[in-house]
């Protein structure tokens, strides 16, 4: 790493052994100043010592504490940034017609309202260095697997409004990546709350499967992609000028082009298989 990096990103989301730390270290290899953000930065710990990284608590819900960290950046960088990457994110798996809708739109506000806000905030600055927007979508957004319905949407919404930045920023000279991410070893289901289905739900029979939304079942792990490797191809697409639609991640090239030539109801069929094997 440079001791004087000429180039920063922007992180959310960026707790211990998920994507954003795994970025924040991928790019910090790369000679970038880091601005890591999370809600709680004792969840920091690999990033803790690294140079060139500031670990800064930031809630992308909160106006007040997105101001905050403009405030910081602007300060720190003469108003420049040079990569924004939204990846702070929530999970809800429950069946829709079961799904807390107070819980839903809580989701909704980080997934997606907060990454348009950050978007909104650093804008100035990246069209100051003609950098580059990186939202972390899901292939959740595109495949109709069951019990995940409001979590998929969140994605789905913040995947439709990358694209449509993506036609937006560019006059501006902001290139724009949208993140379609398949099978990544994480710990992202740590933080998911359990599903327990209320006892008039149709779904009570089956509770144990739509638990298993949570968890990585069966033969599926053998299908992720180790998070530190998946961020540094993430890291290397973004330097060298890459934009628009980029699946990364286990089983995301094959569910994509499953999306394509498969109906939604044989999807679920797909993903059973590749479980058993």
């Amino acid at each position: 790493m440079t001791s004087n990096p000429t180039k920063t990103a922007l992180i959310t989301g960026c707790s211990d052994d998920g994507i954003g730390s795994a970025l924040a270290i991928a790019f910090q290899n790369r000679g970038y100043a880091i601005f890591a953000c999370l809600r709680n930065p004792k969840k920091a710990t690999a990033l803790s010592n690294l140079p060139n990284v500031t670990i800064t608590t930031v809630d992308v819900t909160s106006p007040f504490s997105i101001a905050a960290i403009e405030e910081v950046v602007r300060i720190r960088t003469d108003g420049k940034l040079d990569v924004l990457i939204n990846n702070a994110g929530q999970t809800l798996s429950a069946p829709l017609l079961d799904s807390d809708l107070d819980a839903g739109r809580k989701l909704f506000e980080v997934n997606f309202w907060g990454a348009i806000a950050m978007i909104q905030a650093f804008a100035p600055m990246l069209v100051k260095t003609k950098g580059v927007v990186v939202n972390i979508s899901s292939m959740g957004a595109i495949v109709n697997y069951p019990y995940i319905g409001v979590y998929a949407s969140s994605k789905a919404a913040l995947t439709l409004a990358s694209e449509t930045l993506k036609l937006e920023l560019q006059p501006l000279g902001v290139r724009t990546i949208t993140l379609m991410v398949g099978m990544v070893k994480t710990k992202i289901h740590d933080n998911t709350p359990e599903v327990v289905l209320p006892e008039h739900s149709y779904y009570k029979p089956v509770e144990d499967k739509v638990k298993g939304t949570t968890v990585m079942e069966g033969n599926m792990v053998k299908w992720q992609t180790p998070v530190q490797k998946f961020a540094d191809e993430v890291a290397d697409d973004v330097v060298k000028g890459t934009e628009g639609l980029i699946y990364k991640g286990g089983m995301s090239s094959v569910l994509r082009w499953s999306k394509m030539l498969f109906p939604a109801s044989m999807m679920v069929g797909i993903l059973k298989t590749f479980s058993r094997y």
